[in-house]
Parts: structure tokens; C-alpha cells; sequence
């Protein structure tokens, strides 16, 4: 913990943090509906206006930013997490984002005929499509189903992969592009599934809502929120609740705990030369910090 710098502060709920050719971290604020831009120096300026609930985002193939947004939250005073979905929301979406201007415009809002819920993560294959998860509205007395997605960047396509899950939060694809990692929150599960091509996976059984395999799991009040693969193959899962920031191996074994300044440290990415950079939103008290890893993170498809 005593590693880690702050490199920003005074941002609205920050996640999706991506590193970009020029040393800056483009963010989502999800509380204050739009992305922005910290540059090295820690200078924080609006990058879009995208509106709604603005979560995961990734650089595409075309170097746009596509964004999972989710549509939009309610705030409460005294709490830094969103309670439930804001009085405007009507469905979630994934955006695409000019890099040059900011702004977004809309990609994809259903999967098969039904409205999407509340996209929360994604990450792009070799091939140029990506993998998306939908984390699900949560309501006073109720929450929406969850689901796994694969969509191309054009538009073209969407396709349902997983649904219903509990509450799929960070995707992540292994070094070889043959297993794609999701964080579960509630629960703080850790699954994997077998990829066979893009937009295809293992089949499910008879019985079973998908074919995903959990590979760990953390108890107590743990929660999990979105993810990085590290270039050893490694998953570092960002760890609600009891604040840390936790590698784990694809056995299933934990490899370190690293403990945040913050209870919902929600994402950590990679950058520098030699990728050992990690940049970690700390989500509750509103920051962007930034330490070095003990081993490098993944080099994204197109960072």
C-alpha cells in the first residue's frame, strides 16, 4: 500500500482505465457520466461527454475507444458506490468513441430482441471482435440476470455467449487467446472458459447455465470487479470490500495480495516499457493511482 502514488484525485466513481500511446490514462467516471483524460503530470480534462454510466472501455482495432456503458446510476449521499440505476435509466449500451473528438456514438443497446442491462467490461480478441460482460441492473427487491457477450466493432454483430450469470464483471483473455477470465462479484468467483474461435466457447451441459469453470474464489465479504491478465498468464482481480488487488494463478492459486489505499479499488491496468507500470482506480475515494508490479501485465491487442 505504501507503494502506490496518487496521480489524480476529485474523479466521479473512476474505472476502465486505459493506457494510451502518449503516457496519458483515459478513465470513466461512472458517477459523473463521461470519460477523461489524466495526463502523466496527473491533469485531468474531460475526453467525452458519452452520458449514462460510462464503466469499461478498450482501445478497438481502428483505435477508437469502445465503451460499456451501463446506462447510469443513482447516488446517494454518504455513498460512493451507485444504489441502484438512475431515475433517467432506460437500457444499457457499448459506445464507440472518436479518439480525435469525443464523442460517442451508439454501437449496440439488445441481444436477441432484449435490451442490454448494464454492460460492465470488455476485451478485444486477435481477430478484432470483443468479448463484453453485462453485469445487471440491481433494484431494491430485485436485479436483472447477467450475461456474457461477443460483439464485432461495426456493429454488425452480437452474439450471447453465457445467460444468465449472477454478476459478471471483468473479462480478460489469457496470453494464448484460449481462455477468457470473468470476475463474478457477488460471490468473488473467478471463472474461465474455454474459447474455440472467435465468439465461440465450450459448449454448456445439459444442465448448466454456461460453461465456464470457476477457477478460485475468496470468502468473507469479498468482491470481485474487473481484471488484468499479467504476460505470465496470471489474473490480477480487483478485489471490493476488503480493498486489495489479488493475483491469481490459472490453477487457482493465490500468488499475492496487494493492498490498496482504498476499500473499492474496481481497476488495475498495465503500461511503461517494460509493463510493470499498474494503474489502479480507487474507486471510493475518487483516484487514480500507480505503482509498480513485481512482473509485467499483458500487452493488450490493440493498446
Amino acid at each position: 500500500m505504501d507503494d502506490v502514488s496518487i496521480l489524480a484525485g476529485g474523479l466521479g466513481f473512476p474505472e476502465g482505465p486505459v493506457v494510451c500511446a502518449d503516457g496519458s490514462i483515459v478513465l470513466t467516471e461512472i458517477r459523473n457520466g463521461r470519460c477523461s483524460r489524466v495526463t502523466p503530470d496527473g491533469k485531468v480534462s474531460v475526453f467525452s461527454d458519452c452520458g449514462g454510466g460510462p464503466n469499461g472501455l478498450a482501445i478497438g482495432p481502428d483505435g477508437y475507444f469502445y465503451l460499456c456503458n451501463n446506462g447510469g446510476s443513482r447516488y446517494v449521499e454518504g455513498h460512493s458506490m451507485g444504489m441502484g440505476p438512475h431515475p433517467d435509466y432506460k437500457y444499457g449500451s457499448v459506445q464507440r468513441i472518436d479518439p480525435k473528438t469525443g464523442m460517442a456514438t451508439l454501437l449496440y443497446k439488445e441481444a436477441d430482441g432484449q435490451l442490454l442491462s448494464a454492460p460492465n467490461d470488455l476485451v478485444f480478441d486477435k481477430a478484432g471482435g470483443f468479448y463484453f460482460t453485462d453485469l445487471g441492473k440491481r433494484y431494491a427487491r430485485h436485479r436483472d440476470h447477467g450475461g456474457l457477450y461477443y460483439a464485432l466493432p461495426d456493429g454488425s454483430k452480437i452474439i450471447t455467449l453465457a445467460y444468465p450469470m449472477l454478476s459478471p464483471n471483468g473479462c480478460g483473455l489469457s496470453p494464448d487467446g484460449n481462455t477468457l477470465y470473468v470476475a463474478d462479484t457477488e460471490g468473488a468467483r473467478l471463472w474461465a472458459f474455454e474459447v474455440r474461435g472467435p465468439g465461440q466457447l465450450r459448449p454448456r451441459s445439459e444442465f448448466a447455465p454456461h460453461s465456464g469453470r470457476t477457477i478460485a474464489g475468496l470468502g468473507g465479504n469479498a468482491r470481485f470487479d474487473s481484471l488484468a491478465v499479467m504476460a505470465s498468464g496470471n489474473i490480477a482481480v480487483a478485489t471490493l470490500s476488503t480493498g486489495y488487488i489479488t493475483e491469481i494463478s490459472p490453477a487457482g492459486d493465490i500468488v499475492r495480495a496487494v493492498k490498496m489505499p482504498d476499500r473499492y479499488p474496481t481497476n488495475i491496468c498495465f503500461g511503461g516499457p517494460d509493463m510493470r507500470t499498474a494503474y489502479i482506480t480507487l474507486s471510493d475515494s475518487g483516484r487514480l493511482g500507480v505503482m509498480q508490479w513485481p512482473e509485467p501485465g499483458l500487452k493488450l491487442n490493440y493498446a
